[in-house]
């Protein structure tokens, strides 16, 4: 019951975050549209700045997990084509499509929140881990837009005509594309 409320509360911050801006949410509105005393939302966050850390931790926990799965491998072709298929599946959990519009619609209020900035330094590890450091500039690039295409196909106008499952798929192929030599 407890982690149902916590998720809750994330799920609304979330939204409210969104939709009003980090800055202009209160604690308050979220409590009440939680329907809930700011004491009892006081037990699992104290701040704002709280409910954020919990947000960024899942994502950087996701990352991490793709990160320690590539540390264990050689540097192929086949070991980087696997990387970011895990990435991609990370990328389909429930959570991430709203943790990035939160981030990309707050990103002034939360430059320099160091969650966030530990979430980017990770990204910037597993990009490291998807070209060896003696590869030429251009192969360096390519293989760090491999990531950045599973990114870019969550962003794209939804057709009526295209399912998400095919943005998904056509998304991984155009990142798979970017690691071939």
């Amino acid at each position: 019951m407890r982690e149902d409320t916590r998720t809750r509360i994330q799920e609304i911050a979330l939204r409210l975050f969104t939709e009003q801006g980090y800055e202009a949410t209160s604690l308050r509105e979220i409590a009440e549209e939680l329907g809930v005393t700011k004491a009892a939302l006081y037990y699992h966050f104290k701040t704002k700045d709280d409910i954020v850390a919990s947000l960024a931790d899942l994502r950087v926990a996701e990352v991490e997990e793709v990160l320690a799965w590539a540390r264990s491998q050689p540097r192929t072709l086949e070991a980087r084509r696997e990387i970011v298929t895990r990435y991609a599946e990370a990328l389909r959990r429930p959570r991430y499509l709203e943790v990035a519009r939160f981030m990309e619609r707050n990103q002034t209020a939360l430059r320099d929140h160091p969650k966030l900035l530990r979430l980017r330094d990770t990204m910037l590890e597993l990009v490291n881990e998807l070209s060896d450091p003696d590869d030429p500039l251009a192969v360096r690039i390519a293989h760090s837009m491999a990531l950045f295409a599973l990114h870019a196909g969550k962003w794209m106008p939804q057709e009526e005509s295209v399912s998400e499952e095919e943005i998904n798929a056509a998304s991984l192929e155009v990142a798979l594309r970017l690691l071939e030599p």
